[in-house]
């Protein structure tokens, strides 16, 4: 006789930077945002089979690599093995349906909260509810595959209930006058944070000297963001997110696509607008001079070619 059939669910969001990538790899402060508006939710499912695994980019059973697999569904292979084995259970019997709409590789966070939201769905079939810490760890397993040594920052974002600063491998909730109406606008390019992480560490290896002054400048900026959000000087904070777009162009993890909605945005009246996450493609995030303004420069962002356009949001729960 059968047991009967058991359901989970566990699911995260998007997350944005506002200002701190790459610096954030070296140790600086980073600031990131929750992106409700797009979310991962994971339906975990006892069967009689093996491992069986759905997302938006394949579906069918869970079999050692051959080479051919898309890298989103290794990391959702991936994460689920791992938490499988943190669980202490054997390799089968559980089915897998991820859904969302996080676009893949723009800078969003969607390696890590798929890997999130699966490793809360499989520990939800025993009736385990994961620790904040306990997640983590399963995550960052996940993002170490995807980026090699990732900060800890995607793991912590993709998991946060509202804004936070981020640094050595701490995450902090922030201080805020009032909600800044920011804007992220997706180039359709997929990014390449890999790439972008090993370019910048390579240059530092060239120029410690001159790549860590620009990495310090970032942490600045970063510091200043910090006291302007505090004290709501949005003014003061979009000036950062140019200065900061500059300094990341420099460091050549911008792209043509992503300098063209920078100027789309500074031309629609932004306050500020930078690149966000790794680059190289990906996503920028802009600041609307006000609420109101916020449909207005989606608007022009998506005249100028962005393939998707959200508007961040304070908070959002994790399951």
């Amino acid at each position: 006789m059968h047991e009967p059939e058991r359901r989970a669910e566990g699911s995260a969001h998007a997350k944005t930077i506002l200002l701190g990538e790459h610096a954030v790899v070296y140790g600086r402060p980073a600031i990131a945002f929750p992106l409700a508006s797009l979310t991962i939710t994971a339906l975990a499912r006892t069967t009689t089979r093996g491992l069986s695994l759905e997302t938006p980019y394949h579906r069918g059973s869970v079999a050692r690599d051959d080479g051919t697999s898309p890298r989103e569904v290794l990391l959702a292979e991936a994460a689920l093995r791992h938490t499988l084995d943190f669980l202490g259970k054997p390799h089968h019997g559980v089915d897998v349906t991820v859904t969302g709409s996080i676009p893949a590789a723009r800078g969003l966070g969607s390696s890590a909260a798929v890997a999130s939201a699966i490793s809360a769905a499989v520990a939800g079939l025993d009736g385990v509810r994961l620790s904040n810490a306990e997640r983590f760890e399963l995550v960052q397993f996940v993002e170490r595959i995807a980026h090699g040594t990732p900060s800890g920052l995607d793991a912590h974002a993709t998991m946060a209930s509202g804004p936070i600063l981020f640094e050595r491998g701490e995450a902090h909730p922030l201080a805020m006058a009032t909600l800044p109406p920011l804007v992220v606008a997706d180039t359709g390019i997929r990014g390449h944070t890999g790439a972008a992480v090993a370019m910048v560490r390579a240059r530092r290896e060239r120029d410690a000297r001159g790549v860590d002054a620009s990495l310090d400048d970032i942490a600045v900026l970063v510091a200043g963001a910090q006291a302007d959000l505090a004290s709501g000087d949005l003014a003061a904070l979009g000036e950062r997110m140019y200065v900061c777009h500059g300094i990341l162009s420099e460091l050549g993890v911008s792209s043509p696509e992503l300098n063209a909605l920078v100027s789309a945005a500074r031309q629609a009246g932004a306050l500020g607008a930078k690149l966000t996450g790794g680059g190289q493609g990906g996503c920028v995030i802009a600041l609307a001079p006000t609420a109101a303004a916020v449909p207005q420069l989606a608007a022009a962002l998506t005249a100028a070619g962005a393939h998707g356009v959200w508007s961040v949001t304070g908070s959002e729960e994790t399951t």
